[in-house]
């Protein structure tokens, strides 16, 4: 029965996909498929053998530790301000952002993360049959998040033709960064929170191979990796503090603003129509969550949270949905996790397209037309990760 809502899943985001794509003849079924093929093998391999659930748990450990690493700085400056045995999620989620964006800067700084980022790249390159660019820069969203991303091919970027542009994108929304991570794991299961990562990488590819579809010239796809000019030390550790800390309050401030404009509009629905927004849009997503494989019992729940995420953003979601989530199959819950894994909202195509405006003008013009194109690509990633996650469970 699974593989039959992996066709039904598949099958919707193809239909959808195709319907807008930008060149449909050009579609390259046989790269699809075989991106398709990786995934299923990564899913089970990481959910369903003993290596890989050895590596998933390591992985989820060691965030753990991390956490841990980064709440004794918390504790420090912020010790005794939380009553003993109550939690806040500013202190338990997102202060320790900081100190993740200090260590991957330090990794940064060190050329780990930029030599394990390149060849990641080059391999993936060979398997996706896209250009090296588009897999490096996959590879990149997955580590570093955006808008930072962007910067490592600043100089690429005005040279770009729309079609890499929106590939781009595509994979800048689909990914989340290591630095966030940890947060996410503070909500949701880590082993999803890994699975998701890794999934999101094919699935953002797969949309552009739909919507996007074009070929490359070897002359055209060599475009060398810009890197950035070299810091003293403590500069760089300085600097990601307070890149880590802008995240932390820029978080903290659309949390405040989305969750309040929700419980506002939640009132009015209550109020007027005697039941809640969530349960309206749950209603509108519920379709796709079931074509997804989650039971119709579930799939009310499911869909509400899943537009949750794409009218606010993942971490609002994130929070409704720890508070059902007890309620719900272990199925539902494997599925809405690794769907909630990504940047894909509103809120994130204004970041995007300020962040390519920010390095050249005409690209951002060219990103703000195919925005709401952007968002269904990345969405519709979203949803190939999430009905992939499906059939392990």
């Amino acid at each position: 029965m699974k593989f039959i809502f992996l066709l039904t899943g598949i099958l919707f985001v193809f239909i959808i996909a195709f319907l807008f794509s930008n060149n449909r003849k050009k579609i390259k079924y046989k790269r699809i498929l075989v991106m398709l093929a990786v995934q299923i093998i990564l899913v089970y391999t990481m959910m369903n053998t003993s290596l890989g659930l050895i590596a998933i748990t390591n992985v989820g450990v060691f965030f753990e530790k991390l956490m841990a690493v980064a709440d004794s700085g918390i504790q420090f400056v912020f010790g005794g301000m939380v009553n003993e045995g109550k939690t806040t999620f500013f202190f338990i989620a997102l202060l320790p952002l900081v100190f993740m964006s200090v260590l991957i800067g330090i990794l940064n700084y060190i050329k780990i993360l930029p030599f394990l980022i390149k060849y990641l790249g080059l391999i993936l390159s060979k398997i996706t049959g896209m250009g090296k660019l588009e897999s490096y820069f996959a590879v990149s969203t997955a580590v570093l998040g955006q808008p930072e991303v962007f910067l490592t091919i600043i100089k690429q970027i005005p040279h770009l033709s729309s079609k890499r542009l929106y590939t781009i994108c595509t994979s800048a929304m689909s990914a989340v960064s290591m630095a966030m991570v940890g947060a996410y794991m503070t909500m949701l299961e880590p082993k999803y929170v890994v699975t998701a990562v890794v999934l999101n990488i094919f699935s953002a590819l797969i949309i552009a191979n739909i919507i996007n579809p074009y070929d490359l010239d070897d002359d055209e796809d060599l475009i060398q990796i810009e890197e950035n000019q070299r810091v003293p030390f403590f500069q760089m550790v300085g600097d990601s503090v307070m890149d880590g800390f802008k995240i932390v309050i820029t978080v903290a401030a659309m949390l405040l603003g989305f969750i309040a404009l929700m419980e506002l509009i939640n009132v009015i629905f209550l109020n007027v129509f005697h039941f809640s927004f969530q349960t309206v849009i749950g209603y509108l997503f519920a379709p796709i969550a079931f074509l997804m494989g989650i039971p119709w019992s579930e799939a009310v729940k499911a869909g509400g949270i899943m537009a949750t995420k794409l009218v606010t953003n993942e971490f609002v979601a994130m929070l409704n949905f720890g508070e059902i989530s007890k309620n719900l199959s272990d199925k539902t819950i494997a599925i809405v996790s690794v769907y909630l894994v990504s940047f894909a909202n509103f809120g994130t195509v204004g970041i995007v397209s300020g962040s390519i405006k920010s390095i050249s003008e005409k690209q951002g013009n060219h990103v703000s037309k195919f925005a709401l194109k952007l968002l269904l690509g990345a969405t519709l990633a979203s949803v190939i990760s999430g009905t992939i996650m499906g059939i392990a469970m």
